[in-house]
């Protein structure tokens, strides 16, 4: 995985990803519980959510009775999809992608259902099991781009199960699983769910894929139960993904919604309403699922189907981008005063941390592509911004760990100075914040001694030598140490144990 990493990095820096104006481009999903848009503008390696609504149609809900969608569901799918194709228009959205999932799929009214759609004007596009799954796969492997495991896509009407591995998406499998079939099954016996499981894994071939493998969740219900767990847990970071659970989780989490009725769980803010009629039997397929997949540990996606998609139809160069590094580089150049300045920072200060791991160097040169992005806020309140920006941005491809680091370095750069930021103390162990408030404080050395211009960094240098961090100027530039550029390096050097010295080219 260091490899694959340190390849990624090395194609971004050769590749940099150039800011770009953009069409908008929405994503209908129509599906077997709800019917969403998503409206997404930006760079297309890692588009920005510009609009999001879902209805919760329920066109799935009468089909393991009747084989059928019920008429009053049709009508509230066909409602908001007058509404979604009205404000695609008015967003001036060209590339409109409508897609219908399982129950449209398997409806003996389907076809019925997309000639209405498509009377509003709306060409719809009908996923067989494999496209679904496949979709859902993508999405995982744009958003966590080394991801190693079984992608699990719960939906309302069906459960997509896909092998991901170095970067590819493998077999797949579309199971008669999906939330709205679960009562079902449940009616006919307490132990019914978990033979069904079986039965269905082992018809697939699926019961002999290899255990110890992370399970990638996919989908609002599991999701719904993720966010349950944060809560019991008292979860510092409010962040969906890249959560990480234990594999006896859902096991406990089956337990707690047996005994915890729907009054109290909705007064748990970080719970869409609409999801916690379902969780209990989203609860009790993910218990059976890892039981049987014999999953190591359990990581949420917050993409899927609909972001796998956009990714899909990406050009290999595209694809092949770092979604971090290429969120920071547009974040960085939109917000900051000095263009291209963070890749030059970053290369200006990896000679003193060439002992970090791949994946440390893409968290640290994420830090300095986001170095300038707190200028504009109150000089009191920058470090607190530098704070949120890492914690609470949309970004993917990184881990909680990742996250913990990238704040602790903006969180220094921006004023914090040689202290913890105390909100990231459970996030990341010690070692790792410190190593990242010494990224912090060499960025604010760079920035500091350039005044946010090439030459002081292109034509001077920082090494480590022995017991000595040096900052070598050209002779030309000796004039900029001054004050307040030896009080940095004299910080910066003291965070390292090492002492500083100054000396011309």
């Amino acid at each position: 995985m260091p490899q694959t990493i340190a390849r990624r990095l090395n194609y971004f820096q050769a590749n940099k990803p150039m800011p770009a104006v953009t069409a908008r481009t929405a994503i209908i999903d129509i599906g077997s519980n709800s019917v969403r848009l998503v409206v997404y503008d930006g760079p297309p390696r890692i588009p920005f959510i510009l609009f999001n609504e879902k209805v919760m149609a329920g066109l799935g809900a009468s089909l393991t009775k009747t084989g059928a969608m019920e008429e009053s569901a049709m009508r509230r799918g066909l409602s908001a999809l007058a509404r979604f194709h009205h404000l695609c228009r008015d967003m001036g959205v060209n590339d409109v992608r409508c897609v219908a999932t399982a129950a449209v799929r398997e409806a003996s009214n389907g076809p019925e259902f997309v000639r209405r759609a498509e009377a509003l004007g709306l060409k719809i596009r009908l996923l067989s099991g494999e496209e679904e799954a496949q979709a859902a796969a993508y999405g995982v492997l744009s958003a966590i781009p080394d991801a190693n495991g079984i992608v699990g896509d719960l939906g309302g009407g069906s459960l997509e199960l896909v092998r991901v591995s170095d970067g590819q998406v493998c077999e797949s499998v579309s199971l008669p699983l999906g939330v709205l079939r679960i009562p079902d099954i449940r009616a006919k016996g307490p132990a019914v769910l978990e033979r069904q499981v079986i039965k269905l894994l082992k018809k697939t071939g699926w019961d002999r894929v290899m255990p110890g493998l992370p399970f990638y969740l996919v989908g609002g219900s599991w999701r719904a139960l993720a966010r349950l767990d944060m809560h019991l847990a008292g979860f510092p970071l409010p962040v969906i993904h890249h959560y990480d659970m234990a594999k006896e989780t859902p096991a406990r989490l089956v337990r707690v919604l047996a005994s915890m009725d729907k009054a109290r769980l909705r007064t748990i803010s970080s719970l869409s309403p609409s999801r916690i009629p379902t969780m209990s039997n989203a609860a009790l397929l993910l218990s059976a699922m890892v039981r049987q997949l014999g999953s190591s540990n359990l990581v949420v996606s917050a993409f899927g189907l609909r972001e796998g998609l956009l990714f899909e139809d990406l050009p290999l160069r595209t694809k092949a981008l770092d979604p971090l590094l290429t969120a920071a580089a547009m974040e960085g150049e939109s917000q900051g005063r000095f263009p291209g300045h963070g890749d030059l920072i970053d290369r200006w200060i990896a000679p003193i941390f060439n002992d970090d791991s791949p994946q440390r160097q893409r968290i640290r040169r994420a830090a300095c592509l986001l170095a300038d992005v707190g200028w504009r806020a109150n000089p009191e309140f920058r470090a607190e911004r530098g704070l949120e920006i890492a914690l609470h941005g949309n970004w993917v491809g990184i881990d909680v760990t990742g996250r913990a680091m990238l704040a602790q370095a903006l969180y220094s750069h921006l004023g914090g100075g040689a202290t913890i930021a105390p909100q990231l103390s459970g996030l990341a162990s010690s070692e790792a914040l410190m190593q990242a408030l010494r990224w912090g404080l060499a960025i604010r050395l760079g920035q500091r001694l350039s005044g946010g211009v090439a030459g002081p960094l292109e034509l001077g240098a920082l090494e480590r030598d022995g017991s000595i961090l040096r900052l070598m100027l050209a002779q030309h530039h000796q004039g900029l140490f001054g004050e307040a550029v030896e009080r940095r390096l004299r910080q910066l050097a003291s965070a390292m144990g090492l002492n500083g010295k100054f000396s011309v080219k």
